[in-house]
């Protein structure tokens, strides 16, 4: 209790939590995996007096960042359930981690990656009785079943979900909603093997495991599989039966491998033991003979850095129900934002300001929804991490704007007046239905500092009141918002439009523009089938 209390205290309020208390004191009380290959680092016991999952051969000394759990962050697919709570939490639904891809050059393992995931598969944990002052923990610390039991526990199998649908409360309406659902997988079932208590439990689909874009070794950059573009994931958001608004979170991990060692056979029994002979098959800086009688050199080697996970994770960001009928069953592609303020160098390892996708062909079938999101509060100063400090930008520092402007073509860097413009008159706002052509396109070049050009107020989207006629507009969008919604656009017919920031795109120095191609719908499939050849093309030639 003392050290969850500690942990309270430490908190830092500016900062987001993605993971709890709980999970975070679950895995400070857990023994850590003693099969796992650590080489000659040597792990600390914890407090309690023995190794806990806190501590990896990437993470000895137990050092904790937020709440997350070393052991999970550091192996996957991992032996514990991700649930963030000791239950279902009625409330919040607060889920698990769900599993959404596995991206990698070795998609012979993808079974494996598949029936480890939590997303469709049970994982057990130790359940102990309920807590006394002596034992106030309600989960164990054994990591099998047999010293479960040892512990006076119990060895209990729990589920994920992505979302529990509460107003279904039978089997037969239940198997109904499943039949409509062609993305999740819908059961009624129990939750935990010790409960006989069903609900109908909304799981997500499998983890796609697919092959991971090619880049040179250790860049952080651009791929031949995104035709010279920034490596990338074409992510499907999870789809929510109930129609509830989420709030989520994204986490990405990069685990580099080596072939210095097996990585799927090397465990425990290789772990350095000089006094019974054993020697790792990577040690700390080694002294290595290169012959010709002389002497050793020393190599720069850290074994708690051979084999490692890296890992980004986002801001929250809000998942909306589909509310017009002219949005269900299409594709919604999310046309936004990336990057951070500052120069190329200030900005590392991330970008500077750029569209993601900043090249696109969809189908006229299909919706687009131009949005983007930004900070009044950017601060890059020392210590400024891999990159430089600074605060490079455009307009009030510490400020992000972006807006969004046709061209006439896309070697241009200058917009086009609105009456020379094709785009606004192709598309119509599925959001903001009474919206004219020139009220989307006052929003988006604004960034929502105007809701329209002279329509009623109903056209604004997150309160926004101001008309064109308003003015006041700074010309560098200071007083714009540096978020904006925008507008969900369907189409009218096939259409190109060449788009740019006025604020950030900067000759020379920073491109912020982008080309979309809306074409008809087999062209689009067209596209998009090779795309995936010119993937599958590259990784046959690595």
């Amino acid at each position: 209790r003392n050290r969850m209390n500690g942990n309270v205290n430490n908190l830092q309020m500016a900062r987001g939590y993605q993971e709890s208390l709980i999970w975070y004191d679950m895995c400070k009380y857990r023994e850590a995996n003693g099969g796992l290959f650590t080489a000659d680092q040597r792990l600390n016991n914890g407090n309690l007096g023995y190794k806990d999952a806190s501590r990896t051969r990437q993470n000895p000394n137990g050092q904790r960042r937020g709440f997350e759990c070393p052991e999970e962050r550091d192996y996957y697919p991992y032996w514990f359930p991700t649930l963030m709570t000791q239950s279902y939490d009625t409330t919040h639904q607060t889920t698990p981690w769900i599993d959404m891809a596995y991206l990698t050059s070795n998609t012979s393992r993808c079974d494996v990656i598949k029936k480890g995931s939590f997303n469709q598969n049970g994982i057990p944990r130790c359940v102990l009785d309920k807590g006394t002052t002596d034992r106030p923990r309600t989960y164990g610390k054994s990591i099998t079943q047999a010293a479960c039991t040892a512990e006076g526990g119990t060895w209990v199998t729990f589920h994920s979900y992505l979302e529990i649908l509460t107003g279904i409360t039978t089997e037969a309406a239940c198997n109904a909603k499943a039949a409509t659902d062609k993305r999740n997988k819908i059961s009624w079932m129990s939750l935990r093997s010790d409960e006989t208590a069903k609900k109908c439990v909304v799981q997500a689909p499998e983890v796609d495991c697919t092959t991971a874009p090619w880049t040179r070794v250790n860049h952080n950059g651009n791929s031949p599989d995104s035709q010279g573009n920034a490596s990338r994931y074409d992510a499907v958001l999870p789809y929510f039966p109930s129609d509830d608004k989420k709030r989520c979170v994204m986490r990405l991990r990069y685990t580099i491998s080596t072939d210095d060692y097996d990585p799927f056979n090397t465990d425990s029994s290789q772990n350095q033991n000089i006094q019974e002979g054993v020697v790792s098959p990577i040690e700390q800086n080694p002294l290595v003979d290169v012959g010709a009688a002389a002497r050793p050199l020393r190599l720069a080697l850290n074994t708690n850095q051979y084999g490692r996970t890296f890992q980004d994770r986002s801001h929250v960001f809000r998942m909306l129900p589909r509310d017009s009928n002219d949005m269900k069953g299409k594709i919604i592609h999310n046309l936004n934002v990336r990057g951070k303020r500052g120069n190329i160098v200030q900005t590392y390892p991330a970008v500077e300001y750029d569209f993601i996708p900043n090249r696109a062909t969809i189908s006229t079938a299909d919706l687009v929804h131009i949005q983007w999101t930004g900070s009044n509060t950017h601060n890059n100063q020392p210590n400024g991490g891999d990159g430089q400090t600074g605060d490079a930008g455009e307009g009030r520092g510490g400020t992000d704007r972006s807006n969004f402007l046709e061209m006439q073509g896309e070697i241009e860097n200058y917009p086009a007046p609105f009456e020379n413009t094709t785009f606004w008159n192709k598309v119509k706002s599925v959001t903001q239905p009474s919206a004219t052509a020139k009220d989307i396109a006052v929003g988006l070049f604004s960034s929502g500092y105007f809701c329209g050009a002279g329509a009623s107020a109903n056209v604004c989207n997150q309160g926004g009141d101001k008309q064109l006629s308003a003015g006041g507009m700074d010309d560098l969008l200071n007083n714009a918002p540096a978020s904006y919604f925008g507008h969900v656009l369907k189409f009218t017919g096939k259409t190109t439009v060449a788009y740019m920031c006025s604020r950030n795109n900067n000759f020379s120095n920073r491109s912020q523009k982008g080309i979309l191609w809306v074409v008809d719908p087999a062209d689009a499939a067209k596209a998009q089938a090779a795309k995936k050849r010119r993937r599958r093309s590259t990784n046959d030639k690595k």
